[in-house]
C-alpha cells in the first residue's frame, strides 16, 4: 500500500478553499457536469418506471391479478425512492432534478407502457427493468473511481433492478406455465 502522501495541514488548506462548493473537492475526479446531465436521465428513467407501474397497479384486471399488482406496487414505491436518491445526489453535485414533465419520456432510458393485458403489463415491465439494468451497469462502468459515491448509489440502485427483473420474470413464467 502506498504511503498517504498529504500532510494535516494541506488537507485543512484544501477544505477551506472553495468551500462553496459543499463536497466536491479536487479529490472529484468526474465530470460533474456530465454526470448530473447522465443522473438526470436516470431520474428521468426512475419517474417514468413509477408512471408506468402505478399505471399497472390500478389497471391490473383477471384472476391473477391481486398478487401480480401488489408486486407493481412495491416495485412503483421502490422506484420512488430510487427516484429521490438520484435527486438528492444530484443537488449533492450542485445540479438541479429535471423533474419537468415535459420531455420526460424523452429523457428517460425506459419508455411508458399503456397496456391493458396483465401478461403485457409484465412483460413490459421486465423489458424496463433490463434496460435500466443495462443503463445503470455501463454508467457504474463508465464512473468508475471517479466518483465513487454515485457509483455506489447507482449499484445499490442495481441490485434492486436485479431483484425487479427477477420477480418479473417468475411472474412470467407462472402465467405461462
Amino acid at each position: 500500500m502506498a504511503e498517504f502522501l498529504t500532510d494535516i495541514e494541506t488537507l485543512r488548506a484544501r477544505a477551506r478553499a472553495n468551500i462553496e462548493q459543499g463536497p466536491i473537492t479536487d479529490a472529484y475526479g468526474a465530470d460533474r457536469e456530465r454526470v448530473i446531465e447522465v443522473l438526470n436521465e436516470a431520474l428521468a428513467t426512475e419517474l417514468v418506471c413509477v408512471l408506468r407501474y402505478k399505471r399497472h397497479y390500478f389497471t391490473a384486471t383477471g384472476l391473477n391479478a391481486a398478487p401480480v399488482a401488489a408486486e407493481f406496487l412495491q416495485h412503483a414505491n421502490e422506484e420512488q425512492g430510487h427516484a429521490d436518491q438520484i435527486a438528492l445526489r444530484i443537488t449533492q453535485l450542485q445540479g438541479s432534478p429535471n423533474f419537468d414533465p415535459e420531455g420526460l419520456t424523452t429523457r428517460s432510458h425506459a419508455e411508458y407502457d399503456d397496456s391493458s393485458a396483465l401478461l403485457d403489463m409484465v412483460r413490459e415491465d421486465l423489458i424496463a427493468e433490463r434496460i435500466a439494468i443495462e443503463s445503470y451497469s455501463e454508467i457504474i462502468e463508465w464512473l468508475g473511481t471517479k466518483d465513487s459515491t454515485t457509483r455506489r448509489m447507482l449499484e445499490d440502485i442495481l441490485s434492486v433492478e436485479e431483484e425487479h427483473a427477477d420477480d418479473l420474470l417468475s411472474i412470467l413464467e407462472d402465467m405461462n406455465a
